[in-house]
């Protein structure tokens, strides 16, 4: 049967608005159809080519319709599709065992769920039972998910569109060594952001909150990556309240960061991971994850209808197997070296680029502006400018002025130098 013609992207803005809450946004002024993917790039309803500098937001770490990932799920689900978790089958442990032995420090059990916002809330249910405790900590700027509670420990306006918030949460400022709230330096730093969290803990809360939610990179909220001496110090605070450190790994989770998991970096061991995204190679995924002294206090029965399903466990087990394998880690930490300092040099260039920052191949660019507002809109002509030159980038940040760049870890280093070429020229037209 021959292939259906694509209906197009107006078509589809048509059907969007007519059929789909308003709350479902896109980028791009004008925006493509697209229908295809196929490595590190993407294809639109009209053949045209994009290099995906944005993998679907940290998803796709092999890149679009890895074959080896294509055919453990084709072979799943030509066995078997779906039993949910009140059935036995093999794939979920398998995938739990293989979780167990790339996880940080003593984090070796797992609850398997569909999305990111879903392991929060139970990351959160998790802490509360075992510490009897019921308030949290997170940071401004921060982001964790889209659910009632993910939105209550979210700290950027954009995202935190619930009316009446969840109580109990107190937002703590992040660190930002470029812009330090407390007008510190690095070289004369006092972690007077280490300080703050405290003083929350103490002023904000009952003096005993259940835990403290952390992005080890900030993604959505600009890509702020934390000075080296910053976790430990907060992992020193929070064990002196009994306060649990939950990770949110879900973008930088699996080697994005140039590390399975960005807070080995600072050899830091949360008590509760949650991750997602990468894992599943495109189909939907969630999973929070612990130690066994923690996993103990949750024994009342627990089932998720499609999480760690056997199609998305066979390809988190294919997904592993080939991250490890080809080494995309440590490959992830070389190109996003090679990449970062591209930019850098980009930005002594231009006065356009304020900020250079990140970590592995999870890099963001800030965009200067007279004022925010002007910022923001020149991030927008950018992205649009180089979407009509084949490359998608991101763009994120409280303020929507970062550019993001978090391509498949499979990405070549040329392709990347010819990407920021490609922006260098398109800076010279604003």
């Amino acid at each position: 049967m021959p292939a259906r013609e694509p209906i197009g992207p107006q078509a589809i803005l048509d059907k969007k608005k007519r059929y789909m809450i308003p709350c479902t946004y896109h980028f791009y002024r004008d925006p493509p159809q697209i229908v295809r993917g196929q490595g590190v790039h993407l294809y639109d309803s009209s053949g045209k080519r994009y290099l995906d500098l944005y993998s679907g937001v940290s998803v796709h770490a092999l890149g679009h319709c890895h074959p080896e990932l294509v055919e453990a799920i084709c072979e799943q689900v030509r066995t078997l599709q779906h039993a949910t978790t009140i059935y036995l089958t093999e794939p979920i442990v398998n995938l739990a065992e293989q979780l167990a032995a790339v996880l940080p420090g003593r984090v070796c059990r797992t609850f398997f769920c569909c999305s990111g916002s879903e392991a929060n809330e139970g990351a959160a249910l998790l802490a509360t039972l075992h510490t009897g405790r019921n308030e949290f900590l997170a940071f401004q700027n921060g982001l964790h998910g889209r659910t009632k509670l993910g939105m209550s420990l979210t700290g950027l306006s954009f995202w935190r569109t619930d009316p009446h918030p969840v109580g109990g949460i107190t937002l703590v400022s992040p660190p930002h060594c470029v812009r330090c709230p407390w007008g510190q330096t690095q070289g004369q730093c006092r972690f007077e952001c280490v300080d703050a969290v405290e003083r929350a803990i103490l002023t904000g809360t009952s003096g005993k909150p259940a835990a403290m939610f952390v992005e080890p990179v900030q993604g959505n909220g600009g890509i702020m990556v934390p000075p080296s001496e910053y976790f430990p110090r907060l992992r020193e605070l929070l064990n002196r309240y009994g306060t649990l450190l939950i990770a949110d790994e879900v973008q930088t989770g699996f080697g994005r960061t140039g590390r399975m998991f960005a807070m080995e970096r600072w050899n830091v061991a949360p008590d509760i991971v949650t991750g997602g995204k990468a894992l599943g190679g495109g189909t939907p995924v969630g999973f929070f994850s612990t130690t066994d002294e923690i996993a103990a206090c949750y024994t009342r029965p627990g089932a998720s209808t499609f999480g760690g399903n056997p199609v998305t466990a066979r390809a988190g087990l294919k997904f592993l197997e080939i991250l490890q394998r080809d080494g995309l880690a440590a490959r992830s930490e070389y190109v996003g070296g090679q990449l970062k300092d591209r930019l850098m040099r980009l930005a002594q260039k231009t006065d356009i680029i304020s900020d250079v920052r990140g970590l592995g191949l999870m890099i963001g660019t800030e965009i200067a502006g007279r004022d925010s507002r002007f910022a923001a809109e020149c991030t927008d002509q950018i992205l649009e400018r180089m979407k009509d030159a084949g490359y998608l980038l991101g763009k994120t940040g409280p303020g929507r002025n970062v550019l993001t760049w978090m391509p498949p870890l499979i990405v070549e280093p040329d392709e990347l130098m010819e990407a920021v070429d490609t922006l260098e020229t398109v800076l010279k037209t604003l």
